[in-house]
């Protein structure tokens, strides 16, 4: 044991005075000066010693190199207005819950996006002109499973038909926009799909917008919200727990308009989200969703913050884990998936790109297995997809695969009556 113990404390001493060591070398040798000298093992002090000293104390710092709520793109996005982004048929508007442990109104900003399906049926109702039509439209492989999820009742349409034959209906009011979006989840049998964002930017992002055309396409409902801290949604800073609620206060406002069957899609940071969220629901003995989508997930934050490419100056630092990665967690910044993933019984699609440079494959690959050890054998399976590096889709484009559409749909399907 003592053998080990001085390994240990050598290496240490090697890896903290290795750059110091060559720079007094350098400095001996004659090949810089005193004052180069000076100032580079000051600079080494700053930036190895001093900032992660600080960022193990700083608690607020934690938190923004975590969520990124201050980088935001693309520039100029307008929330408000969905159709800019190229949703048209999409609701913007704000669920306003009690945060009861922080004792302050959180208001989060969603969007509501409706199904092909819909928008095809009532498109002059919707004033949606016809090259947005023609454009929006299934993969045509797919396009006959698409079509046979469309229910022929058509009885199902006539509280939306009373809404929008209404003497002097204005879309733009926020009254009408309720009864009629509300209406369409209280009225239709098409699934809904809660999509929970990683971090930076907001629901705006070009990247998840192709993700809700996608979804869309395939006629489902699409939800999806910023969490506290970005967006548009109330200026507070975020925690884990935060946005875990604000996530838990849009899933209580769908179940409380519609019946229908609801699937959790995380990706990133929002695969930890949504782990964290179906383990709550467990725990709160509340009715879960019906499968989880867990795209480009992490096994817990601990290893991701080693993984990420932010880390790669300082990782290899002895102090590492005691200024960074510990601290983190004694603050609960954690988003422990490979803990929650035991703890609820929903079945779990995992979709990781082999060239994710931002949560590397194999975090994901490493979560599937802990899944595999540690879950329920009577619990819903897990799956996992793999997506080949030679096909660039990298940490934000699995929504480009050609065999995506297929597989959400036979998994959903697969899991749409049944129960956990």
């Amino acid at each position: 044991m003592a053998l080990i113990d001085i390994d240990l404390i050598t290496s240490t001493l090697f890896k903290t005075l290795v750059i110091p060591g060559i720079v007094t070398t350098l400095w001996l040798s004659d090949l810089i000066g005193l004052t180069t000298c000076k100032i580079c093992i000051l600079v080494f002090v700053i930036i190895f010693i001093v900032l992660p000293l600080i960022f193990k104390f700083s608690f607020a710092l934690q938190k923004n190199i975590l969520f990124l709520t201050f980088i935001s793109y693309p520039p100029n996005v307008d929330l408000k207005r969905p159709e800019k982004s190229g949703l048209y048929a999409t609701r913007n508007f704000i669920v306003t819950y009690r945060d009861q442990e922080d004792d302050v109104d959180v208001g989060v900003a969603v969007w509501h996006v409706l199904p092909n399906d819909l928008v095809r049926r009532f498109w002059k109702e919707l004033q949606i002109n016809e090259p947005t039509l023609s454009n929006m439209t299934a993969p045509e492989d797919v396009r006959d499973k698409v079509d046979a999820l469309v229910s022929e009742d058509t009885t199902q349409y006539r509280g939306i038909e009373r809404i929008l034959h209404r003497s002097n209906l204005n879309l733009d009011d926020e009254s009408t926009q309720k009864d009629l979006f509300e209406e369409t989840l209280r009225a239709t049998t098409n699934d809904i799909v809660l999509y929970l964002h990683g971090n930076t930017a907001s629901r705006g992002a070009s990247h998840r917008v192709e993700l809700y055309k996608l979804l869309r396409s395939l006629n489902y409902h699409v939800v999806t919200l910023d969490y506290r801290g970005y967006g548009d949604s109330a200026s507070i800073s975020p925690t884990e727990r935060g946005v875990v609620y604000d996530a838990l206060a849009v899933y209580q406002y769908i179940t409380s308009i519609s019946k229908n069957p609801i699937y959790l899609w995380g990706h990133s940071l929002g695969t930890g989200v949504a782990t964290h969220l179906l383990s709550l629901l467990t725990d709160m003995s509340l009715p879960g969703p019906k499968a989880v989508v867990l795209e480009s997930p992490f096994n817990n934050i601990r290893e991701e913050i080693c993984a990420h490419p932010f880390s790669k100056l300082y990782r290899h630092l002895p102090w590492f884990d005691y200024t960074i990665s510990r601290p983190m967690y004694a603050n609960e910044l954690r988003f422990e998936s490979d803990q929650h993933i035991a703890e609820f019984r929903q079945p779990v699609l995992i979709l990781h790109a082999e060239d994710d440079h931002v949560v590397p494959f194999n975090l994901g690959y490493k979560l599937y297995r802990t899944a595999l050890d540690t879950r329920g054998k009577s619990w819903g399976p897990i799956e996992f997809h793999r997506f080949e590096k030679t096909s660039h889709y990298g940490h934000r484009y699995i929504c480009r695969a050609p065999n995506l559409p297929e597989i959400v749909i036979r998994f959903f399907r697969t899991y749409r009556n049944e129960q956990y």
